[in-house]
């Protein structure tokens, strides 16, 4: 493998701008696709690489490649690296569902598929930019530039209740608020079968996982507390066996604690994961699950954020937001309450 050389040609598709491209000639062959161009071009990693590859730009000898799993062959290989982003969002025209709204904070109900701030490969379409758009100048740089507004998120694929601050007061308040845990915050996920006992409480420390530092994990040290209260609402499916578990459930969690994806890492390792979960949804569920959620067309984890409730932080009104599942939720559980 040769050092890649950078040189300016072609442009990116998606803006007609001046792209860059990585060159480097790969002459192993027989390994993994991703994991020769990250060997061949250092300065990327092998998840953006995976990305790129997934867009269209990655080739070999002028042919377009799009498997990373596929194994490497000898060859010229070119990567196009799209413009860099602007570093400071941009206003999007985004419609918002506005539950709430005064001159110091605004509650949301988020819609899945929306990122809550710009990340890479997520550069615009986020509840950032839409904020922008509905605000205008007095969100500009609260809480910091990157992420105006923002107090807390949730995952791109959970749908729910999200309060942004619109003044720095707000901010600092909201922001004491959620690291005291003095906010009431209740999810709705729909599940592989169902947590046992049917109501309980899960006290774990959370951290990235050994294995796999792309996800979170319980783990025995180190990490940080992380509190849920769940109890079972429903269940669906006959169990296979007297005292088994049902093939599906509606569970409601109370977070205490708020640790990246914990509802989703607490309710994996109750050995009821989160249907429709790719990271944390180990195991397949039941074929007659399978095919509600194909009818239902769930996408993403089945997990919604129901309930927000705080003291506003300038004002000291009681605020409480309650909102319910979307239609694929929704979907969904009328298919698995048939079960």
């Amino acid at each position: 493998m040769s050092d890649p050389d950078l040189i300016d040609e072609d442009e990116d598709p998606a803006t007609g701008a001046p792209a860059e491209v990585l060159e480097a000639r790969i002459d192993a062959s027989g390994v993994r696709l991703d994991k020769a161009l990250a060997g061949a071009f250092p300065a990327l990693s092998r998840a953006r690489l995976q990305a790129l590859l997934a867009e269209g730009a990655v080739s070999r000898d002028g042919a377009v490649l799009t498997g990373g799993s596929a194994k490497a062959q000898p060859g010229l290989y070119a990567v196009a690296l799209p413009p860099v982003a602007p570093a400071t969002p941009q206003p999007q025209a985004i419609p918002l569902t506005v539950l709430y709204e005064d001159a110091e904070l605004i509650v949301i109900d988020k819609p899945a598929g929306m990122a809550a701030h710009p990340a890479p490969g997520t550069p615009n379409g986020t509840l950032v930019n839409a904020l922008l758009a509905h605000c205008g100048d007095s969100l500009s740089g609260i809480g910091g530039v990157a992420r105006p507004g923002i107090v807390h998120r949730l995952d791109k694929d959970t749908s729910g209740v999200m309060v942004a601050a619109k003044t720095d007061r707000a901010h600092a308040g909201l922001s004491a608020l959620f690291a005291a845990h003095d906010i009431e915050r209740t999810y709705i996920a729909l599940t592989r079968g169902a947590p046992s006992p049917a109501t309980g409480r899960i006290h774990t420390r959370i951290g990235r996982s050994t294995g796999d530092r792309k996800k979170m994990a319980v783990l025995k040290a180190g990490g940080r507390e992380a509190i849920t209260d769940y109890v079972v609402q429903a269940t669906f499916g006959q169990p296979a066996k007297a005292g088994g578990a049902p093939m599906a459930a509606r569970v409601a969690c109370t977070l205490h604690t708020g640790r990246t994806h914990q509802i989703r890492v607490h309710l994996s390792s109750k050995g009821a994961p989160i249907l429709g979960d790719a990271t944390y949804g180990s195991g397949s569920p039941a074929i007659p699950v399978r095919t509600a959620i194909a009818e239902a067309a769930l996408e993403r984890q089945a997990l919604h954020a129901a309930v927000l409730g705080f003291v506003h932080p300038v004002t000291g009104e009681v605020l409480r937001f309650e909102t319910a599942p979307p239609y694929d939720m929704q979907r969904l559980e009328t298919r698995l309450a048939e079960l």
